[in-house]
């Protein structure tokens, strides 16, 4: 008798719905794990390390600061994308509001900073992101130094994304009054 296991086709999983997923997490199914809800399927999240922290917590900083009363600034928290996929974006610019009951399911702005996850945030990210109508989604990319920029949302992903350098400045999409410069998000060169 052979034992060999043939991986389940796709179309015969059940993905699991966004509600399930925080009541599991209310029951503490993942209390020792950092995941996220994509498309029905857990993901284990990357760990975080120094340049990622500090570039969260800049940006945390300087968004909290010129948002305080305007939006809340939501911070590795989790966001409702769809009925199956519930990410926690490093920042996230939300309009006001207590969020008690329900993540919020709208946003200004998502910001994601990365250095290992950096496929995904341009790839399956980038795709949620877009799907659901986030009109724009900043990417802190430690490898290269930069942040980029992704506008223009579409079922597939973004269809304007540029890059920016340190001494350049970005204005946050709904508050053209709020300044984020670049070198102010980046760690330092060493």
């Amino acid at each position: 008798m052979s034992l060999a296991h043939d991986p389940v086709p796709l179309e015969r999983l059940r993905p699991l719905k966004r509600v399930e997923y925080e009541r599991l997490a209310e029951l503490g199914a993942f209390r020792d794990e950092k995941v996220e809800l994509v498309y029905g399927r857990i993901i284990r999240m990357s760990p975080i390390g120094g340049p990622h922290r500090y570039g969260v917590r800049h940006l945390a900083q300087i968004l909290g600061q010129a948002l305080r009363g305007r939006a809340n600034i939501e911070i590795q928290s989790s966001f409702a994308a769809s009925d199956d996929s519930e990410p926690e974006p490093d920042v996230a610019v939300v309009p006001l509001g207590d969020y008690l009951d329900e993540p919020p399911s709208v946003a200004f702005l998502i910001i994601e900073v990365a250095q290992s996850s950096l496929a995904d945030d341009r790839g399956w990210k980038a795709t949620l992101y877009a799907a659901c109508g986030v009109p724009e989604y900043w990417i802190v990319n430690l490898v290269d130094d930069v942040i980029e920029l992704h506008r223009e949302p579409g079922a597939d992903g973004y269809a304007k994304i540029t890059r920016h350098g340190r001494d350049e400045e970005l204005r946050v999409p709904g508050f053209d009054d709020v300044v984020v410069r670049v070198r102010e998000v980046l760690p330092p060169r060493k």
